[in-house]
């Protein structure tokens, strides 16, 4: 069987979040062959792990859901694998099963984390499962997280900070709206100013992140004949690792200025810190010279940032375009995971 087919299997099992369990089953069933290998099923998360005698172990670690679609139309077209997942990320989950099952001898320690609920809120990820109930499983030296990097490295991750605003206004008759205050026209003001928002770019050790912010939700509205008094909007603002969430928060605040008035609230309602990049770290530089390619910075949130908060330094590199992650029309190549499987191989190596 060719890497696509067994990037098919994967992405054949329907796997949305919190329904790993199946594909947790089937991953755990095919490492648990290999007699190199100590196998643990923790929920629906599996770790496999090599117990040689190396000093230096090495993490790889990627996610087994997806967003929402349809698995039973992933279907091999030429040279690509089409179907929800196979770009993000079940394409690198298949090498990594094949290069784990390798049982060719490497001069480290390598464990190998398949981990669920990566695509939903943090706090129901997988990987602070295995944390929480057995950190031990984690320890490692350098991670790896797997996720789609079009097989060039990219150095940490961008935070993201949820905000939710609340508007207030003066309920009236639509006959008669100058009696009372529109929530909805003001909140309109607050859209108009994150629309004209100019994204700030920061540069550590020479990787650049760009920050976005974006109106994600609208709410508010009483009925067709009142002037509403109250209205809402939720923004997601990706932050550089330069920025705290206190930091970020107080230069969102800043930015909206007096559209904010008394009685309006401003309420951080989640964060998910950003990572540095790791690139100093001699096993991380070597990744980045084994792809040939300069690293650049991820702009999403991604687990490096939960690796990082663990003490371990941690970089992202897999198969796949990330600009096709989350689309209809998802796609791995087999060149793709050729290189990203020759790339890993030689870096484990």
């Amino acid at each position: 069987m060719s890497r696509l087919d067994d990037a098919l299997a994967l992405v054949a099992i329907d796997s949305v979040s919190r329904n790993e369990a199946t594909l947790a089953h089937h991953v755990a069933t095919v490492l648990s062959r290999s007699p190199h290998l100590d196998v643990e099923r923790i929920g629906d998360n599996v770790v496999a792990r090599t117990t040689g005698h190396h000093a230096t172990r090495l993490l790889v670690a990627g996610h087994l859901d997806t967003v929402p679609g349809i698995a039973s139309d992933a279907v091999i077209v030429d040279d690509q694998l089409r179907g929800v997942g196979a770009c993000d990320m079940k394409g690198s989950l298949a090498v990594m099963v094949e290069l784990a099952t390798n049982a060719a001898p490497r001069s480290v320690e390598v464990t190998w984390i398949f981990y669920a609920r990566e695509e939903i809120s943090r706090s129901e990820s997988g990987l602070l499962e295995i944390a929480q109930l057995r950190p031990d499983l984690l320890d490692a030296d350098v991670a790896l997280l797997a996720e789609p990097t079009n097989g060039r490295v990219e150095a940490g991750c961008q935070g993201v900070l949820r905000v939710l605003i609340d508007m207030v206004g003066v309920r009236a008759h639509t006959a008669r709206p100058y009696t009372g205050r529109n929530a909805i026209h003001r909140l309109g003001d607050v859209i108009q100013r994150v629309a004209s928002y100019q994204p700030r770019t920061a540069t550590l050790d020479g990787i650049a992140y760009v920050e976005q912010l974006q109106v994600v939700e609208v709410r508010g509205g009483v009925a067709a004949n009142v002037v509403p008094d109250h209205a809402s909007c939720a923004l997601n603002h990706r932050v550089a690792p330069d920025r705290t969430k206190d930091d970020a928060a107080a230069s969102l605040v800043a930015f909206l200025g007096d559209l904010i008035d008394d009685g309006d609230s401003f309420a951080v309602t989640d964060w998910a810190p950003p990572a540095v990049p790791a690139l100093t770290n001699e096993r991380l530089a070597s990744l980045v010279s084994l792809t040939g390619e300069s690293a650049l910075g991820k702009v999403g949130w991604t687990d490096v940032a939960t690796f990082t908060e663990l003490g371990i330094p941690s970089t992202n590199f897999g198969a796949g375009d990330p600009l096709l992650a989350h689309r209809s029309d998802e796609f791995v190549t087999r060149s793709q995971l050729d290189d990203f499987a020759t790339v890993l191989d030689a870096w484990l190596a």
